[in-house]
């Protein structure tokens, strides 16, 4: 007689946090935390410096213990962390790296902790260090990179091996504007090809709204929203548009002439934010068909639209009341 085949269950999440408390003295970092990060997103934690983001990431990695509530990653408590190696991977904020170790051996000795052998811990390591643009670099120290070539290679030491969940401390942080955009298409691009759960933390309200489909927002140790992006802020008076091209000049006046808009933002070479200022006989989805009807009639085919509030408003909207009673 045959046995049955079994089936592998899937985790119902990647990451679930169920009521976490810390303090640290008298200084309360997290209050009665709980959220849930679903399988193959891109999870933005967010909030103000001294949120609680990354006591929650140490929480989460096994270096710190909560006072009160739970973590499970991938159906597995973080009381037994071991059982996740290989499974889990981190990029703390300040990653430290050896500073007179090649960047190859020290990247290998990591692979080789999760059970490679050497030739095929060094054929991960040179493919990583590839998708990254720094491979040149292999048989160097980590002083011959300069601090954007550091993340880089954090993101290639997170993304090592066949992570299912990777957490990322500010990716960005410290890195001028054109490095920061590099980092947060190459984390995108390695999603893409992995498949992945990563969650980013950041204090750049925007971008988490650039980089995630579900955010969750702490502030002052408390979470105050959790959810898809567009949930959080559908309703907002504002509209994204990713254009094929550039607006010229005339288009972009064109644009701000309709009834119902403020102004145009420029979010990057062919990224726009149009602002409303509603009049009392308006709507938001009447200034946004006009809006994009206005696009249409420009000859654009918008390649993303995005209704609703910005995630900075958002944020900003949800803590007036808690800062204004401080």
């Amino acid at each position: 007689m045959t046995a049955p085949a079994t089936t592998e269950r899937r985790p119902a999440f990647a990451l679930r946090v169920e009521g976490i408390k810390k303090r640290f003295d008298r200084n309360v970092a997290l209050d009665g935390v709980s959220f849930e990060v679903p399988i193959g997103s891109i999870f933005g934690l967010l909030g103000p410096n001294g949120a609680g983001k990354t006591t929650l990431f140490s929480l989460a990695a096994g270096f710190l213990s909560a006072d009160e509530g739970s973590i499970d990653i991938l159906d597995t408590s973080v009381s037994r962390i071991a059982d996740l190696q290989g499974r889990m991977t981190i990029l703390p904020q300040d990653a430290a790296f050896q500073k007179n170790v090649p960047i190859l051996d020290q990247l290998v000795f990591l692979r080789r902790l999760d059970g490679r052998d050497p030739a095929a811990a060094a054929r991960d390591v040179e493919e990583a260090l590839q998708k990254v643009g720094i491979a040149e670099y292999k048989k160097r120290g980590i002083h011959a990179l300069s601090h954007g070539m550091l993340k880089r290679m954090g993101i290639a030491q997170a993304f090592l091996g066949e992570p299912e969940l990777i957490l990322l401390d500010e990716p960005t942080s410290g890195l001028d504007p054109q490095n920061a955009r590099q980092i947060r298409d190459l984390i995108l691009q390695l999603q893409r090809e992995r498949n992945v759960t990563t969650v980013i933390s950041s204090h750049n309200l925007a971008e988490i709204q650039e980089l995630c489909d579900h955010v969750a927002i702490l502030d002052k140790g408390r979470l105050k929203a959790c959810g898809t992006v567009a949930a959080i802020t559908r309703g907002g008076h504002m509209l994204e548009l990713e254009l094929r091209r550039p607006l010229h000049p005339d288009e972009r006046a064109a644009l701000t002439a309709v009834p119902g808009v403020a102004r145009l933002v420029d979010r990057g070479p062919q990224r726009y934010r149009v602002e409303f200022a509603l009049a009392e006989d308006q709507t938001a989805d009447e200034v946004t068909i006009a809006a994009l009807r206005q696009v249409l009639d420009l000859g654009l085919a918008p390649k993303l639209v995005r209704e609703g509030d910005s995630l900075e408003e958002t944020f900003l909207r949800m803590t007036a009341d808690q800062r204004d009673a401080d």
